[in-house]
């Protein structure tokens, strides 16, 4: 299935900036269950130059400078993107027990490859804590399959929270949302991974994008869909396996990686630096959709 992801990132300033630097990312990577066959970036103004290299984890990031007064600035990301649905699972009880992983990627053992063991410290927005340990325990008694553990934790996370997208901010505190119990896919995201990692398992943070669905009988709204994020769990011989907290599912050929990272900090969409600013507005809408060969943007 072909589908185009539409992503406007839209600034309005109260006082003109004469200068911007943007650092994007916003095009998918190359899975095997999806590919990227084409992205543009556009601004309004338009960028002076424009560069992309790949990050640390092989992440796509673009640069832009945007020279000239300007109160107002328009980033438009559009990609095409062939999406299959996942390889089938491993079964969560067919993975290794949860305390073999995590002794692969001990400082005693660091049997595992780097790729995973770099995921299991704390990062800037997700501290290991001893709260989220004691809330992680009861999905990972002694010898239970690693993926049947967090299959079990991810499913609590999503009952015990709820989903409130006015609860927090992207600067809110992984702790406070674990205390307060409301939040967004970034925090159910974060809260998962610091579960995890205080357990001394690998887990990434992954950012992307996932299709909404319209109420039966309702033409789906423009700009509807949404930024997402849920998480990777690194599960020995069966490699990484993602999961979303927020929603309990393991992702489909719905959700469209992105990037991904130690925490939201490693792969925020769009960041920038800029002079003459005061404050500012921000506004963002995402649209999937289905498209056909022959009309693919």
């Amino acid at each position: 299935m072909l589908y185009s992801i539409r992503h406007a990132t839209v600034y309005e300033y109260d006082r003109d900036v004469s200068l911007s630097h943007h650092l994007l990312r916003l095009a998918p990577r190359a899975l095997d269950r999806q590919r990227c066959l084409e992205q543009i970036i556009e601004s309004v103004p338009p960028a002076s130059t424009q560069s992309h290299h790949l990050d640390h984890f092989g992440n796509t990031g673009t640069f832009l400078t945007i020279e000239g007064p300007h109160r107002r600035l328009e980033i438009i990301s559009k990609s095409l993107v062939d999406s299959q649905p996942p390889s089938s699972s491993p079964e969560p009880d067919g993975t290794p027990e949860w305390e073999v992983v995590r002794d692969l990627c001990s400082a005693d053992g660091l049997e595992a490859p780097l790729e995973a063991v770099e995921f299991v410290f704390p990062s800037t927005s997700i501290p290991q804590r001893p709260e989220f340990a004691a809330y992680a325990e009861p999905s990972f008694p002694p010898g239970r399959p690693v993926l049947d553990a967090a299959l079990d934790l991810c499913r609590r996370i999503h009952a015990d929270f709820a989903f409130d997208s006015r609860a927090t901010t992207v600067m809110t505190p992984v702790l406070e949302f674990f205390e307060e119990r409301r939040g967004v896919c970034q925090d159910f995201a974060h809260l998962m991974v610091g579960c995890l990692r205080s357990l001394g398992l690998p887990a990434r943070y992954v950012s992307g994008y996932l299709e909404t669905l319209p109420p039966r009988g309702r033409k789906k709204l423009v700009g509807a869909d949404a930024s997402h994020a849920w998480v990777s769990i690194w599960c020995g011989d069966a490699g990484w396996i993602d999961l979303d907290p927020t929603n309990n599912v393991m992702p489909s050929n719905r959700h469209f990686t992105v990037a991904w990272g130690r925490d939201y900090d490693d792969v925020s969409p769009v960041r920038g630096v800029l002079i003459g600013s005061g404050s500012h507005q921000l506004s963002v809408s995402v649209d999937v959709s289905a498209r056909d060969a022959a009309n693919p943007l």
